[in-house]
């Protein structure tokens, strides 16, 4: 019985990482993509204005956007995650778990709205 028990979690263990191993993958594609994007969109602003500070302008706001928006995603899920995992334990638990929830997902939700001010103020510089 042990070993049926052993060899369950092993494969649970083996799946979770192959589940793992394609979200670092999506997400190593997601950062290149918008990171090419930014490149190609500084490059086009250069070609037309022959400024290459405009164009490192452009790709820090294209950066500090991306990055504050992974943080906060990946934030949100793990809190939301977290919480649902308590309430399934503690069913009774959910009326007090309820306002911390909600305002650990707004703090997390101010951080994507800090880089997207952020990338304002360094759009307007250009």
């Amino acid at each position: 019985m042990e070993d049926e028990d052993r060899e369950a979690a092993g494969m649970r263990s083996l799946e979770r990482r192959k589940e793992m191993k394609k979200l670092l993958a999506f997400f190593g594609v997601l950062f290149t993509g918008v990171l090419a994007a930014s490149v190609a969109t500084a490059a086009e602003g250069v070609a037309t204005m022959g400024d290459s500070k405009s164009a490192a302008i452009a790709i820090s706001a294209g950066i500090a956007v991306a990055i504050a928006a992974f943080g906060a995603a990946l934030g949100q899920g793990r809190v939301g995650a977290s919480a649902m995992e308590s309430i399934g334990r503690n069913p009774n638990a959910a009326d007090k778990l309820f306002l911390p929830l909600v305002l650990t997902l707004a703090l997390l939700e101010a951080l994507a709205l800090y880089g997207f001010v952020i990338a304002i103020i360094l759009t307007g510089k250009i």
